[in-house]
This record gives structure tokens, C-alpha cells and sequence, in this order.
């Protein structure tokens, strides 16, 4: 970075408004009200049409008419909301590191108020959760929303549920696991034909493991108020993880949950953290690096790593063996796409302009690979060591199962979330989870930067019409400065790791990790 700009922004860090705690908590209560107004308010360009309201339950929004009529008032409501709750987190954070210790127990319940909240109102700006409530309602009615999409019933003939889905996903079968589709099934259950009843449940299963992870890594946390302040704030009370999973009804939290399950009892029963990562891959199978995170943390204890994966294959045998062999081969749907405002599409277009498309987007996917194992390798190098709270003060973190897992999910999760061709800002949950737990770091306000542009890209991300000036601006923000955003959180992560030693991986160094592994008597914490 040129000097002057580097000093403007030194001067800018040294004011004491940004690591003042309260301003910090109440840009992020701020921007949750934000969102909850907008959702409230009713059907908008940003706020989804549930269709006709038929019972008492939520979500709850002003009478049918009384939504947010002009696009850009909606849209630049919850781009200023985002953007002052990042800041916010970002003054939070930076009060912790300067020695804030708050009362960790009315921070963590003014996060599960902001987040109850924001789920009793309208879901905004996707229509993810329209889906889900689509395969559920396939399921009611007898049909396979693995081989039948909704788009083919609802075109034959009239469903009250059904029509009410959005565009892009209607012509697309399920590519989520057994769990996630009984979790579907019991919502169109309960919500029987009214869409809108469907997504409260929805929501009811979005927030309420949103809450418990928040709870567990608290829990997780007791004994370090630092790092109880940082899981609340990393968790119920991030305002990009409210935003992102919480507004939009996303799964993420109900896969997460029993991945989190799993780290909970990874220092007491092997066997049960097996269930709990297995239970968490039959909803989506990208909780596969949690269940890598977990193999490295007992790679010293060969009876527990057995208990481990025999734990985690009773429920994916069971699921993916037994009940719907097919869901396996629907999650491989998911792979092989390209999300606008990540790094890729530009990298795409460089190379479409030399070779056929297919080829472009081949390299793209390799790259995407190649470029995760090279970022999981530097984060590695570059992550501090820091025990997760619980454990002995005679007993090394780099040998304690819990911090190796915890650590290696937060290495992995990160690295697969910035360099994947298609990656969302809900999907960032499973990296914010582990970094609660884990010693401050540059990768934090990194995660903050890339959620933040992610946020703001798909606050138009539904497939409504638009007027054209907000469709101008929104390309701008989504396919030039928020690519450019994630382009830059690669760039700081290689010069991260340089400055910190530039390590390269070499045989002599696996040898010794091997030997060491191998090494029992260097595992003194059972």
C-alpha cells in the first residue's frame, strides 16, 4: 500500500471511535433493525411474496399493499445496513483485542433477541427458502423431489404452495441430503397448503440452530471471557451471519449444528462426535471438511479415530445406504457452478476470450481446487496456536484433539470459501464458527470484507424485475466490486503468509509430522 494511504488509515484506526464497544454493538443492533423494518414492512423488490396469509403465525408484516413501493429505497436501506453493521462488527472486534470483556451472558441474548426478530418477519433478497418449501411440499404429496422438479407440477396443474416459487432453482431437483429433506417434509407438513405457513417452520428450523450453535460455542468458550466475547460476537450476534442466514432462511445453520454437536464432545466421546459429523453430512455434504478437521485432531489416537468414523458412517450409511441412496448422487448437482461476484467469472471471461467456454469454465474448477490447497496450506502456516478454552495448562494446544479440529475447520472452511468459483455469504458460516474459538487474527476482518460485498451483491440477487438503473448499479457492485473484493482477499492471504515466512511444504517436513504422529508418547491429554 502506497504511504499516504497507509497513513491516512493508521490515523483512521487510531481514533478512539473505532474500538469503542458500545458504538460497535449498536451499529450492529442498528443494522438487524434495518433488516427487520424491511421484512416487516411487507412484499417488496427485496422482501419475498409468501402468498395469501391464512393463519395467526409468522412471519408478520404490515398489511398486503403497505411494503416498501420504490426499489431503490429498499435496496439502499439494507446496503446502508450492511455496511454499518460490518463496521460495527469491525469496531467490536477491535475493542475485544483492546480489552473489552463485556457481560458475555446479555450480549449473547441481545444476539438470540436480533436474530428471533429478524426471523418473524418476511425472508429477504432469496428465494432459497421458497424452495425448500417446494421439495417438502413435493414430498406430501407422494413425489420424489430428488427425480421431480416443482416447475413440472406446477405447470401441468395448479398447487398453492408451488406456484408461489421463484425463479432460478424451479426447474432444478433437490441437491440436499435425506436430513435436510425430512427437515422439508415437516415443514410442508405443518404448514400443510399456505406457502406462507411452510416458511415460518422453515425459519423456525433456521433459527433455532442458528441460536444453539451460538449456545454451544458459548458454552465451549466458558472460562475465557475473550473468547466467549468473540464466539457471541462471531455467532448470534454477527450481523452478516444474522443478514445472511437468518433473513434469508438458509439451511446453513441446521446442517452446522450437528457438526458443532460434534466438536462438543470431541474431547469426551469420539464415538458421538462421529454422529454428530455424520448427521451434519446428511444435509450437505460440504461439512465433509469438518469431518477431515475432526480425522486430523485424532490422527495420534487410533482407537478414537476408529470410534470417530464408525460413529460418522452409522448415519451416512444410513441415510445415503439405506433410506435415499439416490440424494448422494443429487448433491454432485451442486457442483460445477459459477457464482457471480466471486473471483471467477473475470478469471472465466480472460479465458473464453482464447478457448470454448466449457474448456474456460473446466480451468476455473481446477484452479478453484488447486488454489484451496495452496490457501489451506498458507493459513496453516500463519493461524496462531491457541488452546480452545477447557483444556489443561500442562497440555499443548498442537496436542489437544478439540483445538487441531478447530483450527483445521476454520484452515480448510476458509480456504474452500475464498478460492470456489461459487460461494455466498451464508455460506461463511462455517468458518465464523470455529474462529470464535480460536485466537484473534487478520483473517477475521478479511471474512468481514468478503461477507460484506457478498451481503451487498445479492441484496438484489432475486430474479424479479428491476427498473435498469438499479440493474446498472447492482452489476457494477456484484460483477466488478465485489469480484474485485474476493480477488483482494486472496492477494492479502498470499501476503499474509509471505511476510510471515513464506513456508513451503517439503518431504522433509512430512517426515517429521508423520514420525511425530506416529509419536504416542506425545499425547498426554486423554
Amino acid at each position: 500500500m502506497p504511504t499516504a494511504p497507509r497513513s491516512a488509515l493508521s490515523r483512521l484506526l487510531a481514533a478512539p471511535w473505532t474500538s469503542n464497544p458500545r458504538l460497535g454493538v449498536a451499529l450492529i443492533a442498528a443494522s438487524a433493525a434495518t433488516t427487520i423494518a424491511v421484512g416487516f414492512a411487507g412484499p417488496s423488490a427485496v422482501a419475498l411474496d409468501l402468498g395469501e396469509r391464512t393463519s395467526w403465525l409468522p412471519p408478520w408484516y404490515l398489511p398486503d399493499g403497505a411494503g416498501i413501493p420504490n426499489e431503490w429505497l429498499a435496496v439502499s436501506l439494507l446496503w446502508l445496513g450492511l455496511i454499518v453493521g460490518t463496521v460495527g462488527l469491525g469496531i467490536a472486534w477491535r475493542a475485544v483485542a483492546e480489552g473489552w470483556r463485556p457481560d458475555n451472558r446479555r450480549l449473547f441474548w441481545l444476539g438470540v433477541g436480533l436474530s428471533v426478530l429478524t426471523a418473524l418477519v418476511l425472508p429477504l433478497t432469496s428465494a432459497d427458502v421458497l424452495m425448500y418449501a417446494a421439495y417438502g411440499r413435493l414430498q406430501v404429496l407422494g413425489l420424489d423431489p430428488y427425480a421431480i422438479t416443482p416447475a413440472e407440477i406446477f405447470r401441468a396443474e395448479f398447487d398453492p404452495v408451488l406456484i408461489v416459487t421463484e425463479r432460478p432453482w424451479q426447474d432444478t431437483p433437490s441437491v440436499y441430503g435425506p436430513v435436510a429433506s425430512a427437515s422439508q417434509w415437516l415443514a410442508a407438513s405443518l404448514g400443510g397448503e399456505s406457502m406462507h405457513d411452510i416458511v415460518f417452520w422453515l425459519q423456525v428450523l433456521c433459527v433455532l440452530p442458528f441460536i444453539a450453535i451460538g449456545a454451544i460455542v458459548y458454552r465451549m468458550a466458558r472460562g475465557d471471557q475473550e473468547a466467549q466475547t468473540r464466539a457471541v460476537l462471531f455467532t448470534v450476534l454477527n450481523p452478516i451471519m444474522i443478514w445472511s442466514v437468518v433473513a434469508g432462511a438458509h439451511n446453513e445453520a441446521f446442517t452446522l449444528v450437528f457438526a458443532i454437536v460434534g466438536l462438543w464432545f470431541l474431547r469426551r466421546n469420539p464415538l458421538l462426535a462421529g454422529i454428530g459429523i455424520g448427521l451434519a453430512g446428511t444435509i450437505k455434504v460440504s461439512l465433509v471438511f469438518y469431518g477431515l478437521a475432526m480425522v486430523w485432531g485424532y490422527r495420534r489416537e487410533p482407537r478414537k479415530l476408529v470410534l470417530l468414523i464408525v460413529g460418522a458412517v452409522i448415519p451416512l450409511a444410513v441415510a445415503y445406504g439405506l433410506v435415499v441412496p439416490k440424494a448422494l448422487l443429487a448433491a454432485s448437482r451442486n457442483t460445477g457452478y459459477i457464482s457471480a461476484g466471486s473471483w471467477a467469472p473475470p478469471v472465466q471471461w480472460l479465458l473464453s476470450l482464447a478457448m470454448p467456454d466449457w474448456v474456460a469454465r473446466s480451468i476455473v474448477g481446477w484452479l478453484g481446487w488447486l488454489g484451496m490447497i495452496a490457501i489451506a496450506w498458507m493459513l496453516s502456516r500463519v493461524l496462531p496456536w491457541q488452546a480452545v478454552p477447557g483444556l489443561p495448562a500442562t497440555v499443548s494446544p498442537q496436542r489437544d484433539p478439540l483445538t487441531i479440529a478447530t483450527r483445521t475447520a476454520a484452515v480448510l472452511t476458509t480456504a474452500w470459501l475464498v478460492t470456489s468459483p461459487y460461494t455466498l455469504s451464508w455460506y461463511d458460516l462455517i468458518a465464523w464458527v470455529p474462529l470464535g474459538l480460536l485466537a484473534a487474527s487478520r483473517l477475521e476482518p478479511l471474512l468481514m470484507w468478503r461477507g460484506m460485498w457478498l451481503s451487498l451483491a445479492y441484496v438484489t440477487g432475486r430474479s424479479v424485475e428491476f427498473g435498469p438503473d438499479i440493474q446498472v448499479v447492482a452489476v457494477v457492485i456484484r460483477d466488478g466490486l465485489c469480484a474485485a473484493a474476493q480477488i483482494l482477499v486472496l492477494v492479502w492471504i498470499v501476503r499474509w503468509w509471505w511476510r510471515e515466512g513464506r513456508e513451503l511444504p517439503s518431504f522433509h517436513r512430512l517426515r517429521a509430522g508423520l514420525a511425530l504422529a506416529g509419536d504416542r508418547r506425545l499425547v498426554p491429554y486423554d
